[in-house]
């Protein structure tokens, strides 16, 4: 973990330490995503914020420590990092990778959250939503990730790859002292983003998050048609409890949900 950067910009310096590509742009959107919170209006408006790298200031260290100079900004737009390492060096670019970063949800990132959401029931018949049908507002996702941080028993985690939302877990706790022990986890991936292992990236992270704040069982339900995601469970150590016939109602057609559990603790 970086020494001296500020606590807000952590997420960045992950997305630093993980990279391997000696030049790397980053527009203000795909930085703001990735920190879950807006730039400061001195990022916008001054190329010297970028270029300070000297205390009091902290934000720098997000790419300093991991060996990155700034080599253009276009104020608003974007900034390109230069590996220092690397900077006279012509050998060739390596490959393009895919940086994942796994991050609570901020109160930012609630309008981003709706619209990744909707993207996704948009896409596939395995939510227990479709397109439009979940009646959010910005307002109202605020106010609950601010309960959920209080309430310390549930939280959502975010998917960032590559600077852009790609997925969610919610981790909802028991509702009573005597379903305290367990909690009740949904997942979301866009399509264009499956195969990249953001799933079970999310669920590990999700699962670590559980133990450390006491929950003992995770439960979910999945749609009978869904194979793939039942592999993946499968996969992760959930086992099935049991079958809700005519769960829900898709297109006029009866499906059925099962229950998958694993304990944890």
């Amino acid at each position: 973990m970086a020494r001296t950067t500020e606590a807000k910009y952590l997420p960045l310096y992950d997305f630093f330490k993980k990279t391997n590509q000696k030049t790397v742009k980053l527009t203000f959107d795909q930085m703001e995503a990735i920190l879950g919170q807006p730039l400061p209006n001195a990022a916008y408006l001054s190329r010297s914020w970028w270029k300070k790298n000297k205390p009091p200031a902290q934000h720098y260290f997000a790419w300093t420590d991991n060996g990155y100079g700034i080599s253009e900004i276009e104020l608003s737009q974007y900034v390109i990092f230069q590996n220092s390492i690397h900077e006279h060096e012509t050998s060739v670019e390596p490959e393009q990778q895919d940086i994942l970063i796994i991050r609570e949800a901020e109160t930012e990132d609630a309008r981003a959250f709706i619209q990744l959401q909707e993207t996704i029931y948009s896409e596939t018949d395995f939510m227990l939503y479709g397109k439009s049908e979940q009646k959010q507002s910005v307002q109202g996702i605020r106010k609950r990730l601010e309960e959920w941080k209080l309430a310390r028993n549930s939280n959502l985690f975010l998917a960032i790859l590559n600077g852009e939302y790609a997925g969610y877990l919610v981790v909802i706790g028991g509702p009573s002292p005597r379903a305290s022990h367990r909690a009740s986890i949904v997942i979301g991936v866009k399509q264009q983003f499956s195969n990249k292992g953001i799933a079970s990236t999310l669920m590990y992270h999700g699962e670590n998050w559980a133990k450390d704040v006491g929950i003992e069982k995770l439960e979910l339900t999945v749609i009978k048609e869904n194979v793939i995601a039942q592999k993946l469970y499968n996969k992760l150590g959930f086992e099935l409890e049991g079958t809700r016939k005519n769960a829900l109602r898709i297109h006029g057609n009866y499906v059925d949900e099962f229950y998958m559990g694993k304990m944890i603790d």
